[in-house]
């Protein structure tokens, strides 16, 4: 019996950085200089010029090729989807963005608010939700020790 669950997944968080020091590191190709999962980025071999595919190595073996759909300097975002997987995905597909605003006042002026989402497809299950969002919080907290944050 599957367990019903929802196919997108929102994590957050301040980091204690400005917004250009956070922004620099928001793309695929330096997911590997952040993120301790992540062993090694390289370019995707066989793809066409205008395609920005990277094929992700993670530490435990597991391969993606994530394309990047959009990137905007102007409103800070990425999105990428998962085109291929070594083991293979156990769901269809899945839309990620990585967005940051800056924090312009308050107690956390001079910071970056950090989203990172992922939408999948209706044939995820509980497990990979979980392990998205789990996957998700590590990586900002990642994020935030390679800018110096606390």
């Amino acid at each position: 019996m599957s367990i019903p669950t929802s196919t997108s997944v929102s994590e957050s968080a301040v980091i204690d950085a400005p917004l250009a020091q956070v922004w620099h590191k928001i793309k695929l190709q330096s997911l590997g200089d952040w993120w301790s999962l992540v062993e090694k980025v390289e370019e995707a071999k066989g793809t066409s010029d205008e395609a920005d595919i990277y094929k992700v190595t993670f530490k435990d073996g597991h391969k993606v090729d994530m394309k990047q759909e959009e990137h905007s300097s102007i409103h800070h975002y990425i999105t990428y989807s998962i085109v291929t997987a070594e083991p293979a995905l156990t769901f269809s597909s899945v839309l990620s963005t990585i967005r940051v605003w800056p924090i312009t006042s308050g107690a956390h002026e001079n910071s970056t608010f950090v989203e990172w989402t992922a939408t999948f497809s209706g044939d995820a299950d509980v497990a990979a939700i979980q392990d998205a969002r789990f996957k998700r919080k590590d990586a900002l907290a990642d994020l935030a020790k390679s800018v110096g944050a606390k």
